[in-house]
């Protein structure tokens, strides 16, 4: 059976970008088809400046969020990364395998080191090494698949780099990974910004849905969303970017296909509307469960402990025989 992996960052609030592009196939398609496991890699929200209380905050509801979405830990594996010390047992392997010039030419690395040099902060060794830590995240299981958008590929290359020279050097130990990139997962953009996409580090723009907003205030941040010159309605990426991407939401959020549902629509009020009824629809079961489990906090508790000793169970072995095979002496 293929084994996938799959990791979201507790680094802000979940937003519709995440559910529409990631979440919901993780639901519909990943945890049936495969040995999935999905995991709150909580140790790569340190590589910044950050509230260990925000952390911890929103390690849990990412937990909550994902259960709620209708992750079943009957049919996959739920825990959190700081759970399992075989993330950081391996992390360290890898570095000895890795490069510094590797690191260095990681695009992430260079635009988010740029970042902190700008606010006025040092940048920290965790943020270079980071993708070192992610390798480990995925190699550690033995993971066949890993889901990425195109701004992660370059990090599940080197894990396939960082096996290979493993393997090459102290003899087959790892699974070489590929990186896939799922059909039907939608790329969902910035509601005032159109050409970014959405995302959750934004905690308070009016570009971004969140998983948790109200109906009302999902609707005025639609109703609100940039569009473009004109006033016909046509699916075109370059050229007309805010219409295009709540054709995509709403496509997204019905089965339809956006192309198809230009001819439905006379104006981009009649749009708005019916894109943000639709989310709201989608939302409301999401919600109706995340609240059920917030109200039953143990539970997920129960779930991440579970998960993280299933999770442990299948990466010891691994790591174990990479500490063999590297040179280290047994205890």
């Amino acid at each position: 059976m293929t084994r996938v992996l799959s990791g979201i960052k507790p680094t802000g609030h979940l937003t519709l970008g995440n559910y529409l592009g990631a979440l919901r196939r993780w639901v519909e398609v990943d945890q049936h088809r495969s040995e999935a496991l999905f995991c709150i890699v909580d140790l790569h929200a340190l590589t910044v400046d950050h509230d260990p209380a925000r952390v911890r905050r929103l390690t849990r509801r990412a937990a909550t969020l994902l259960l709620a979405a209708g992750l079943d830990p009957e049919r996959c594996t739920v825990f959190v990364q700081s759970h399992v010390d075989e993330h950081t047992r391996l992390s360290y392997l890898l570095e000895c395998v890795a490069t510094d010039g590797e690191m260095r030419r990681m695009i992430q690395y260079k635009e988010k080191a740029a970042r902190e040099r700008q606010r006025g902060r040092s940048v920290r060794l965790s943020l270079l090494t980071y993708p070192v830590l992610m390798a480990a995240d995925i190699l550690a299981y033995g993971a066949d698949e890993v889901p990425v958008g195109d701004d992660q590929t370059q990090h599940v290359e080197l894990a396939r780099d960082l096996a290979v020279r493993f393997n090459q050097r102290y003899g087959h130990t790892f699974v070489v990974p590929r990186a896939t990139r799922p059909k039907v997962a939608a790329r969902v953009m910035n509601l005032q910004e159109p050409t970014s996409k959405m995302g959750k580090s934004d905690d308070s723009g009016p570009g971004i849905v969140h998983l948790l907003d109200e109906p009302e205030t999902v609707r005025k941040k639609i109703m609100r969303a940039v569009t473009d010159s004109g006033r016909d309605v046509v699916h075109d990426r370059e050229k007309r970017p805010g219409i295009t991407n709540l054709l995509e939401i709403l496509a997204a959020c019905t089965g339809g296909d956006p192309k198809e549902l230009c001819g439905a629509y006379a104006s981009y009020g009649a749009l708005k509307k019916d894109t943000a009824e639709a989310v709201v629809e989608v939302l409301k079961p999401l919600q109706a469960r995340h609240r059920e489990l917030c109200a039953d906090p143990s539970y997920v508790d129960a779930v991440l402990r579970a998960g993280a000793e299933r999770a442990r169970r299948t990466a010891r072995p691994t790591v174990d025989a990479a500490y063999r095979a590297i040179g280290l002496l047994p205890a």
